[in-house]
């Protein structure tokens, strides 16, 4: 999941402040999803986790709410049926939305936790990366889409 973090910040790094800084948030986002498995209950998984939880909703709401609006504007300006193929894609991407607030929603609080409360963490968990892997193959498809797909359209017209 990291590898692919860095690929995606090389393939669209410099293009776009915005898309600069939600990749980064990614890299951030993967960063703690990597080390929260090895976190010790007693030393610091509420801690860790709360943290988690708050970059999570950051990057779901820097996506839905910044990202994907300028990646819209963007593909609309050229009026080649980018946009109705990036549409899409985003019925899918909220699927993996649900997913990460859910989770969020269940262990952002996640106070003094039982085995049986760790054990539905864990899974959660899993699960959880399983819909983060798909959602950025799912948000590179969608900066394709709409961006890299009108790059030498948009730089042959500054030139």
């Amino acid at each position: 999941m990291l590898e692919k973090c860095r690929n995606a910040k090389e393939r669209w790094g410099g293009v776009s402040e915005i898309i600069d800084h939600w990749l980064e948030e990614r890299q951030q986002l993967i960063s703690l999803f990597v080390h929260l498995p090895n976190q010790r209950v007693a030393n610091g998984l509420q801690s860790m986790t709360e943290n988690f939880c708050q970059v999570l909703v950051d990057y779901l709401s820097s996506g839905h709410f910044e990202v994907y609006e300028q990646l819209l504007r963007e593909g609309s300006e050229f009026n080649d049926g980018s946009v109705e193929n990036a549409q899409e894609l985003f019925p899918k991407i909220q699927t993996t939305t649900d997913v990460a607030l859910d989770f969020n929603d269940r262990f952002s609080a996640f106070d003094d936790p039982t085995v049986q409360e760790l054990r539905e963490f864990s899974e959660s968990l899993s699960s959880l990366g399983v819909a983060l892997e798909e959602r950025f193959e799912l948000e590179d498809q969608l900066i394709e889409v709409l961006h890299n797909a009108h790059r030498e359209q948009a730089l042959a017209s500054e030139g």
